[in-house]
């Protein structure tokens, strides 16, 4: 597929508007793209230790023939090393390579990479640019996009972090073809969240089409990502900072039990899709429980993540300990939870009158459902 078929669409938050790049075979014009949106020369390329030798190389390449001068930082791969000390060997680096305002910190990995090197670009002298190149599904259709980034506390997942935008996202899905099945996988529960929570037709087209996605067919990988981000750069561009009342939040569907379960299994042992997809069943089922959804919506939920073959139970732990986590969730408001529920497929609503009860219950059926004592 040639370069002249990429799509662009554009973040619209007035002077910090970016444009999201998506094609194959983009990376070798990378430094093209960037070159009339950087400042300064200096680019410091943050991977991690399974990117790099895919794509590094390649990368660094078409920054330096359009004249960047560019450092290669390496992380450790996964969501264990989302941590303080290993964001220090990044400050560490730049710092030691004396990295100027005008630098830019560019992130080629997944969403680790690029939650932490936002983060970072955040930061570092009161905040530099940042440019992401996402090579995971997952980050490619939601975290590269909307400008969350951060870190996770052994008490919660991402509770330090800041707002801060990249200057642009470049999408190549030609790296989709070296990612591993399972990540692939776990990439298409955020997929199947924006057909639940905004387009029904979108969820219909993923039924329609998941055996292509699932074979990387190029054209309807990017005509894919592409509704996705248009979801959600429309979401950021309402609501960039996830306001009470806005709609940013309905893009947490699932989010709230899928960061309970990533924090009592311990960071790395579940992929965050596979936890997602979890926490969009109980929060589908909870949604049933509370009269707001049919039972056919939520059939329908269950059955495409299980085509994708995404895990569907949550793991054994005590039902205490799951609202603990989830007491502890960036989105509890006046020490409410609030949750984004189904209404119907393709229509979510955040909700903070849920009956704590109800919860207790939803949390007690699907640890029931693995056969373990509760």
């Amino acid at each position: 597929m040639s370069h002249t078929l990429s799509e662009t669409l554009t973040v619209d938050l007035g002077s910090r508007s970016y444009p999201i790049v998506i094609g194959s075979r983009l990376l070798p014009q990378l430094g093209a793209y960037l070159q009339p949106l950087l400042p300064g020369r200096q680019v410091a390329i943050v991977s991690n230790t399974t990117v790099a030798p895919l794509y590094l190389e390649q990368v660094e390449e078409a920054l330096q023939q359009q004249g960047f001068a560019t450092l290669a930082i390496l992380l450790p791969d996964g969501e264990a090393y989302k941590t303080w000390p290993h964001l220090q060997t990044l400050f560490d680096a730049l710092i030691q390579n004396h990295f100027e305002r005008s630098a830019t910190l560019l992130a080629l990995g997944g969403g680790v990479v690029g939650d932490m090197t936002g983060f970072a670009a955040a930061t570092f002298l009161r905040g530099v640019n940042f440019v992401q190149i996402p090579t995971t599904l997952l980050a490619q259709v939601d975290a590269s996009v909307g400008g969350k980034t951060g870190i996770n506390h052994a008490l919660g997942k991402n509770l330090i972090g800041a707002f801060y935008q990249p200057r642009q996202v470049l999408i190549d899905v030609q790296t989709l073809t070296t990612l591993p099945v399972r990540e692939r996988l776990a990439g298409l529960a955020e997929v199947i969240k924006y057909g639940i929570i905004w387009d029904e037709t979108f969820f219909q087209r993923l039924e329609r089409d998941l055996d292509g996605l699932l074979l990387l067919q190029q054209e309807l990988l990017i005509e894919t990502i592409r509704t996705c981000c248009t979801i959600k750069a429309a979401v950021v561009a309402a609501d960039e900072r996830e306001s009470e009342g806005g709609h940013r939040a309905l893009l947490n569907l699932g989010h709230t039990f899928g960061h309970a379960i990533e924090t009592l299994s311990g960071y790395g042992q579940l992929l965050h899709g596979e936890a997602v997809a979890m926490g969009m069943v109980m929060a589908a089922d909870l949604s049933h429980r509370l009269g707001l959804c049919g039972a056919e919506a939520v059939a329908r939920i269950r059955q495409l993540l299980a085509r994708c073959g995404l895990p569907l139970q949550a793991p054994a732990f005590p039902v205490d300990a799951y609202l603990e986590a989830m007491g502890r969730d960036k989105k509890v408001l006046d020490g409410a939870l609030r949750l984004v529920l189904v209404q119907a497929i393709g229509q979510a609503v955040i909700r903070r009158d849920i009956p704590l009860e109800s919860v207790r219950q939803t949390i007690q059926q699907h640890l029931q459902a693995t056969g373990k004592p509760v």
